[in-house]
């Protein structure tokens, strides 16, 4: 492999892309730094088929002189010879379910209670999911276990938080030549250094298709016979799970009771940005989107909507921040099954926090009820084992369980 690293193939991939190729003994997954050596070590340690995975012609072609066996141009082309059924059959392992379920059992959840600073530390804001600490020049966000939905808490979902925290470090580094973000530093799986901003009042909503369980949704509106959305007029005759005719920009407010849909006219006019910023941030979200989209291709995956937060560092730069792509924060769909699904009237198969918030809505009034019905374990711990899934569909990583992580959220926070 031309690199085992940040981004990069990681061996777990590289091993199942040798299975595909009828490998049975993977000897060595290195990265190639003088290519002649390199590949003379290989052939002496034994191996029978030497793969490079490169970029660029140079490197194919330094490769293949070098007697390598079979040569692929990208991540992308390797990904063409990986079962994505099988990398996340593997989360269905014991090796995965039983650390989720000791986690479940032993209410060993990250939760941010227990984080405890030194005397004279920054105090702790709790959000629905992410704690702030204020540490003068910079914040800490700590992202927690706590599952939000509806405007309110529903579960605590083992690693949850990690999987937010890593998966949205790797967006913001893919992401980061189209709007620079406020991501400084990961000094923990939970936790992000990051600029102070003053964050817009104003949720960038992005959507590819007519779905959705929340009040704010587009298929809510739609069958409650709402055909201007946000701005955006909406045919007769759509169904649910439908692909829009292209992705909408679907602004919502950031208010104290509920979010509402909010048009851009709507938002200049009432005051909420300027139109100046708001184009800048629109046209960042579309942009972004439309990568994920393409990544998430990749994988396997639709990336079916998502939001995007934006704010104004010291300096006046407009900063992507909070999160990006999340299970939490995206909805997303397997691709190779969703046609099938929707020709049988079925729900497409979804990999993030939408069949939990269904179940809710089956159970009860999640926005009138005072109390919830708690989530089963198997549901919550299924939930779990989705985002890790997504996690390693999307970053090309194996997830790597964090223990004993809220003594180290201290650590990490305080450096």
């Amino acid at each position: 492999a031309e690199e085992v690293g940040a981004g990069r193939p990681y061996p777990y991939m590289i091993h199942e892309l040798m299975r595909r190729l009828r490998v049975a003994d993977v000897r060595r997954v290195a990265k190639v730094g003088d290519t002649a050596r390199d590949m003379e070590e290989g052939r002496n340690a034994g191996c029978g088929l030497v793969v490079g995975v490169t970029s660029g012609a140079d490197g194919r072609d330094t490769l293949r002189r070098h007697g390598a066996d079979v040569v692929l141009g990208s991540v992308k082309e390797m990904m063409k010879y990986v079962d994505m059924d099988a990398i996340q059959a593997r989360t269905k392992t014991a090796a995965y379910t039983d650390k989720i379920s000791q986690v479940f059992d032993s209410d060993a959840q990250i939760t941010g209670e227990s984080v405890s600073l030194s005397q004279g530390g920054p105090a702790r804001v709790a959000g629905k999911v992410r704690d702030r600490y204020d540490l003068g020049d910079k914040l800490a966000l700590v992202t927690t276990d706590r599952q939000s939905g509806f405007d309110r808490m529903l579960a605590k979902v083992p690693y949850k938080g990690q999987v937010l925290n890593l998966t949205s470090a790797y967006w913001f580094e893919q992401t980061k030549d189209i709007v620079p973000n406020h991501i400084l530093s990961i000094p923990h799986p939970n936790v992000s250094l990051v600029k102070k901003c003053k964050p817009f009042p104003i949720e960038f909503v992005v959507r590819s298709y007519m779905t959705g369980s929340t009040s704010t949704s587009i298929w809510k509106n739609y069958c409650n016979g709402v055909r201007n959305y946000c701005g955006h007029a909406l045919p007769e005759g759509m169904v649910k799970n439908q692909k829009l005719e292209k992705n909408l920009l679907t602004p919502t407010t950031k208010e104290e009771a509920h979010d509402r849909p909010i048009s851009e006219e709507d938002i200049i006019k009432e005051g909420w940005m300027t139109r100046e910023d708001f184009e800048v941030c629109g046209k960042a979200a579309m942009a972004v989107f439309a990568l994920g989209q393409q990544i998430a291709a990749e994988r396997g995956l639709i990336l079916v909507d998502t939001k995007y937060e934006f704010g104004k560092d010291d300096a006046g730069n407009i900063l992507l921040i909070d999160e990006v792509h999340t299970p939490d924060s995206s909805r997303y769909w397997l691709a190779a099954s969703y046609e099938e699904r929707m020709k049988a009237g079925q729900e497409p198969e979804n990999i993030d926090k939408e069949f939990l918030r269904l179940w809710f809505a089956k159970q009860c009034d999640p926005y009138k009820d005072e109390v919830l019905p708690d989530a089963p374990k198997e549901l919550v711990c299924e939930l779990s084992r989705r985002y890790i899934s997504l996690y390693e569909m999307i970053t090309n990583k194996e997830f790597e369980f964090s223990e004993g992580a809220e003594g180290k959220i201290a650590a990490a926070i305080e450096g």
